[in-house]
């Protein structure tokens, strides 16, 4: 799915824009590839030990004469600057500045020590290949891929919360910023759609998935949102909730006018008040419809999905029921 086909790459409501960045310090993030400085024995407290208690910092100990940096140090910076913010690199020239080396006993360069929380974690000497570097890096700030994923189910976590109270832009800008740095990410995919539910927007929702890869469609939270749309477009044709409570007033009985009533308060959000309808009807009738009321439950619960408070409340209920 490209950029200029992505439904959620513009605007949501005129005031969209993703603008999160994934994989990447926010320093690194404002000016891209600066994960490379160089520091002095002032600065080495503020560069090195401070810095390393936000990410791990390696500090290249090295000097203008020694044959082995040179040949270190491009292999050393491709690697670093492929990392993409996973770690820094600061450069120290023991030449002008050699009291830091003095004090850590380095007495041979180049040499590489890894600092995290404030403290040396790990090192290497010598001008080592560029695989013994991606292990060390891989060794000190963990597998590639492994802080861009948490960041990401992080930032899908709170677009839930901001969408779950209400705050449907806001919900909506950090789901785009995900679907930018990972197209197939099936949460925010259907949290996307569950934006544009919310706000009326039911053929963008349908939009967005459809045409997706087949696994990816068979997501559970992607077939719960169509199921929903299924279910709103359906009680579009109900009719008027009103005169079905004036039909349930006039004759409790009527079954199929009380389904009717539940569907529409379903996608009104009123879920509790679904879920009694359907079970009273179990109550009076199990067998009406072949039991469509319990049925119809059933598909409640699979779009609410199973920690809601209405999934809960209305399970408790129904297993009482039932077992009682």
């Amino acid at each position: 799915m490209s950029g200029s086909d992505n439904p959620y790459s513009g605007s949501f409501g005129n005031q969209m824009t993703a603008t999160t960045s994934f994989g990447a310090t926010p320093e690194a993030a404002t000016v891209a590839g600066n994960y490379i400085t160089e520091t002095t024995t002032a600065n080495f407290a503020k560069d090195v030990i401070e810095e390393s208690r936000k990410q791990p910092v390696l500090v290249d100990f090295w000097a203008p004469w020694c044959g082995p940096c040179k040949q270190l140090t491009p292999v050393l910076e491709k690697v670093v600057n492929e990392a993409k913010g996973r770690v820094r690199l600061v450069k120290m020239n023991i030449d002008d500045h050699p009291s830091i080396a003095g004090q850590l006993g380095i007495q041979s360069i180049p040499a590489v020590i890894a600092f995290v929380n404030g403290r040396p974690a790990d090192g290497f000497m010598g001008a080592v290949p560029e695989s013994q570097i991606q292990q060390f890096i891989d060794r000190i700030a963990g597998p590639a891929g492994a802080d861009e994923a948490a960041e990401i189910e992080a930032v899908v976590t709170e677009a839930a919360e901001l969408l779950a109270a209400g705050n449907i832009n806001e919900a909506a800008q950090l789901y785009g910023a995900v679907m930018q740095a990972d197209p197939e990410n099936a949460k925010a995919l259907a949290g996307m759609a569950e934006c544009m539910i919310a706000a009326n927007q039911h053929q963008r929702a349908r939009e967005i998935l459809t045409e997706l890869p087949e696994e990816l469609a068979k997501d559970a939270g992607i077939q719960a949102v169509l199921m929903k749309l299924e279910q709103i477009e359906e009680a579009r044709k109900l009719g008027d909730p009103v005169a079905l409570e004036r039909e349930l007033a006039a004759n409790p009985d009527d079954h199929e006018a009380r389904i009717k009533l539940a569907k529409i308060r379903n996608v009104e959000g009123r879920r509790d008040e679904a879920a009694d309808h359907l079970l009273l009807i179990m109550r009076k009738d199990r067998a009406f419809d072949d039991d469509g009321a319990r049925r119809q439950l059933l598909q409640f619960f699979e779009v609410w999905g199973f920690k809601d408070p209405a999934t809960v409340a209305a399970r408790r209920k129904l297993s009482a029921m039932l077992f009682s």
